[in-house]
This record gives structure tokens, C-alpha cells and sequence, in this order.
């Protein structure tokens, strides 16, 4: 599922209060990493993924390679930040219409 301008800047203002929940350090994007990242968006929908040690391009790419294996939308990359979102097959958060 696509999510629009307006859909993100509710996540955004959503996520703001959030900290993050999975934290991926020098080993990178393990299998182990990947599956903790599924559990947090199939509990929780909208999580905060912290990404340390990697240059600006680098992180980008390794954030790219999560939502897509995730099947996440990125809702924002602020520095070592990455907020994702995923809905559940319950969702509680509700988006606002396009």
C-alpha cells in the first residue's frame, strides 16, 4: 500500500514521540536484524530504525534494501533515523484519506 503526502505527514507527527526499535550497528543488515524489524512492524506499524556507522549514500541504501524486503513504506530519513511503516492486518492506526 502507497502512502501519500498527506498520509506521511500524519506518520511523521505520529512517530515524532517514538524511539527506535531496532538498532543496527557494524554487522549490518542481517537476516536476525531483518526478522526483528518484521516483529516490530507487524506489532506496532510504525517503528524508528536507527542505522550508526555508515555514510550518508550507505545508510540510504541499506534503508532502501529494509523497506523493500520488509515490503515497509519510508515515511522520513532524518540523519541516523528511519521511520517506517507498515500496516497490520488489524490496523489500528488509522490514515487520514487522500
Amino acid at each position: 500500500m502507497a502512502v501519500n503526502d498527506k498520509q506521511k505527514r500524519y506518520l511523521k507527527g505520529l512517530a515524532h514521540p517514538l524511539k527506535p526499535v531496532v538498532m543496527i550497528g557494524n554487522k549490518g543488515l542481517t537476516d536476525n536484524v531483518l526478522a526483528e524489524i518484521d516483529k516490530a512492524l507487524e506489532q506496532h506499524e510504525l517503528i524508528k530504525v536507527r542505522v550508526s556507522g555508515l555514510e550518508k549514500e550507505d545508510r540510504a541504501a541499506m534503508v532502501n534494501e529494509i523497506t523493500l524486503k520488509s515490503s515497509a513504506n519510508l515515511i522520513v530519513i532524518i540523519g541516523h533515523i528511519a521511520v517506517l511503516y507498515r500496516p497490520a492486518k488489524e490496523p489500528t492506526i488509522q490514515l487520514p484519506k487522500k
